[in-house]
């Protein structure tokens, strides 16, 4: 396969800039766009006109899309409760498959996404960017290299203000809004369980096997609505919202690790994605390191660049680093068209996709039940125990 052929489901904001990444690979061709809106795909449709001199296959319904002899591909970039029936349909239609992130509904939702895959042999890639951004992936190299001693604990959050996204939904044709007044949950866990769950090896010789979960109340929204009165939607105006403003889930591990996530995403707040990292060893949190034997010494992660991927060092290109969220989204993208064109196994496959998004139902349940331990599915079959571990890039040989 010498080009890889797209078709994009989905073209809001997420969307709309996965394509523009595509755009910028050599070996990539859009070749179908499909929304709900048609306006937003036909505004992606002019971008990729502009670019290759052709104007892509437009329609609403991503069925018409799947089963196009032009598509090898279909990027699913809707919204969260579509994405597993879409990824499910495309693989029976024979096209390989890179998912969007989001939680799931239903652990039946996780089930019958392994089981599509397994029955079609068509290739899965769970698009979570985290994974792949500078600061996790190095990490990782140095937990591979026995820097952090025995890992112990992990932790991590999505703390992201999420207000206007959220209250303005409606308006801005975005998913988040429903969820928010229907749900209360851990609802997009992978941005920090996904750096996590590589570094652990889960689903490659360890797993995931139980977590609980509890939610503050759910106050920021209801404020925030309140102090826009002239702005907002009349009808959410004294409305209450399901889903509470801190969701915090414990989960743990096979091994005995134990991992901590925040949903932080209705109150006023700086991005942040606390990824820490606590072991025998060494602890880092945020890019500052402390290491066994230095005293409290505080030190810089990025001190030991030397074992930072090539992808982020002399192999980024210029294209890579214009890409979305300072060159993410080109490494994780370039990563999918390579494995598909080599045909490589995914490095984020189905069984991730399936045991990282099973959180947000789980953490429903928990939630519902005061806090009460849920058990996390196997989606391996029992394979976890022998499936060789396997990272996202490669990580440098340095001695």
């Amino acid at each position: 396969m010498e080009k890889v052929r797209m078709g994009f489901v989905g073209l809001g904001g997420r969307g709309h800039d996965n394509q523009q990444v595509a755009l910028n690979m050599k070996d990539v061709e859009v070749t179908a766009l499909c929304d709900l809106y048609l306006d937003k795909a036909e505004r992606c449709a002019d971008e990729n006109e502009q670019v290759y001199g052709r104007r892509p296959f437009v329609t609403t319904d991503y069925k018409e899309l799947i089963k196009r002899d032009d598509v090898d591909a279909v990027i699913i970039t809707s919204a969260w409760e579509s994405h597993i029936p879409i990824a499910i349909d495309a693989m029976k239609a024979g096209k390989a498959v890179a998912m969007e992130v989001g939680g799931a509904y239903s652990l039946n939702d996780c089930f019958d996404l392994v089981r599509a895959q397994e029955e079609t042999g068509v290739p899965f890639f769970f698009l979570e960017n985290a994974c792949f951004c500078e600061e996790e992936l190095l990490v990782t190299s140095l937990v591979r290299r026995g820097f952090y001693g025995d890992v112990v604990h992990c932790s991590g959050a999505y703390g992201h203000d999420l207000r206007e996204e959220i209250v303005f939904g409606k308006e801005n044709r975005h998913y988040r809004l429903r969820n928010y007044l229907n749900r209360n949950c851990e609802n997009y866990p992978t941005h920090e369980l996904g750096p996590i769950a590589k570094l652990l090896g889960i689903n490659r010789g360890n797993r995931m096997v139980s977590l609980v979960s509890m939610a503050s109340k759910s106050a920021g929204l209801k404020e925030y609505i309140n102090n826009n009165k002239d702005k907002v939607d009349p009808e959410l105006i004294g409305k209450d919202f399901m889903q509470g403003d801190v969701i915090t889930t414990l989960i743990k591990c096979a091994h005995g690790e134990t991992i901590q996530l925040r949903l932080d995403t209705s109150l006023p707040r700086a991005y942040d994605r606390a990824f820490t990292v606590h072991g025998t060893r060494a602890w880092s949190n945020n890019s500052m390191l402390v290491r066994d034997g230095d005293g409290e010494k505080i030190t810089s992660i990025m001190d030991h660049k030397e074992y930072m991927p090539k992808c982020w060092t002399d192999e980024m290109t210029e294209s890579l680093r214009d890409s979305g969220h300072g060159g993410v989204d080109g490494i994780e993208f370039r990563v999918f068209v390579d494995c598909l064109k080599a045909g490589k196994p995914m490095p984020i496959d189905v069984y991730d996709a399936a045991a990282w998004m099973c959180i947000s139902c789980l953490s429903e349940t928990s939630i519902a039940q005061g806090g009460m331990p849920q058990e996390i599915p196997d989606f391996t079959h029992g394979q976890w125990m022998i499936r060789p571990l396997e990272d996202v890039v490669e990580f440098p040989d340095v001695e």
